[in-house]
């Protein structure tokens, strides 16, 4: 089993945060942004949910539905759960 120890010229965490903040604001931001995502474990329950935000989407541009405003739409919760 390998050892996680760092390596002999390899950089420590600290040194790399030091040289990533010297980035421009742009890429710093793109850089987080891939960060985050690598966290995420759910990656096949987010691409299912960015499939289905692009369904809709399509029904909705293609007229297979009609939107319906926000307001109307939580009267209709409100009244059918009894809120």
């Amino acid at each position: 089993m390998r050892s996680h120890r760092p390596l002999r010229g390899v950089m420590k965490t600290e040194e790399i945060e030091q040289e990533l903040l010297k980035l421009p604001r742009a890429e710093r931001a793109r850089l987080a942004e891939r960060l985050i995502a690598s966290l995420d474990e759910d990656s096949e329950i987010e691409a299912a949910w960015i499939a289905e935000v692009r369904r809709r989407d399509e029904e909705l541009v293609s007229g297979a539905v009609e939107a319906i405003p926000l307001e109307d739409a939580l009267t209709s919760i409100r009244n059918r759960f009894g809120w």
